[in-house]
């Protein structure tokens, strides 16, 4: 145990050193705009048909750094908002999930042209459903509130473009694209 524990310390000194000179990607009244492509999520249901075909989920987000240095240079406090499109069908019925939220996230940059950052979003999920099987045909709908975790990365390519990913409950399960700061 006192290994593992010497062994921790050691592992956060290092990381302390080695994080000390390096500079935040995500400063303060920095805007970052993604586009992004999603697969998995919490918004949509049932899976179990034959024949069953879904879109990957397409995502469109804004950020916007409210507080830079807020624990020392590497870290940064930012918010904004996504939206989401996800459609599924079948041979009987179709499916379609609209998602608007509003997202904070906690931004810590560990080595040079990296953001990191985890946050929760809240949101307002659009669905909608139409069944036409038997000669009827059918609308329902089941929009309401949503919330959601995540993490993820920037990696900034040159200057102001960056590839991204982030994971979580919510929306999307896996989410990858392009993001642009300005």
């Amino acid at each position: 145990m006192k290994r593992i524990v010497l062994f921790a310390i050691a592992m956060g000194l290092i990381s302390a050193v080695y994080t000390s000179a390096q500079e935040s990607v995500f400063n303060q009244n920095d805007n970052v705009v993604s586009l992004g492509i999603g697969i998995g999520g919490s918004y949509y249901g049932y899976t179990g048909y034959a024949g069953y075909n879904r879109l990957p989920t397409f995502t469109f987000g804004y950020e916007r750094c409210i507080l830079g240095n807020l624990f020392n240079e590497q870290s940064a406090l930012g918010i904004g908002a996504l939206g989401g499109f996800t459609y599924a069908s079948h041979s009987a019925w179709t499916s379609t999930d609209i998602m608007i939220g509003l997202r904070g996230a906690l931004h810590y940059a560990f080595i040079d042209n990296l953001d990191t950052y985890a946050g929760a979003m809240l949101g307002y999920n659009i669905h909608s459903w139409k069944w036409k099987g038997s000669g009827e045909s059918l609308h329902s709908g089941s929009s309401g509130l949503g919330f959601g975790v995540f993490a993820g990365a920037r990696y900034y390519l040159a200057g102001p473009i960056a590839v991204y990913a982030e994971a979580g409950y919510g929306f999307t399960l896996l989410n990858v694209g392009l993001s642009l700061k300005f």
